[in-house]
């Protein structure tokens, strides 16, 4: 349950960031295209939001595992 909610929340936050951006770049235009622009962009933000939340445990695994991977070739500080 907690996974279905982060989901939901991940996705309604980039849909909302990016509808918040395609509507400012359309605003430029006119505003149809602001409003067209506010759509497309929330589509767009809602599949990022989509995809990150299934590649977010795949990129922490990695991030942790070139932290190490740093740590181990690191002189260690002999005081």
């Amino acid at each position: 349950m907690r996974n279905r909610i982060n989901r939901a929340l991940n996705r309604a936050k980039y849909a909302a960031t990016g509808g918040a951006i395609g509507g400012a770049i359309g605003g430029l235009w006119s505003p149809k295209a602001a409003s067209t622009g506010a759509g497309i962009g929330a589509l767009i933000g809602a599949m990022v939001g989509e995809k990150w939340t299934d590649a977010e445990p795949m990129v922490e695994r990695a991030k942790e595992s070139a932290k190490a991977k740093a740590g181990e070739r690191l002189p260690t500080a002999e005081a």
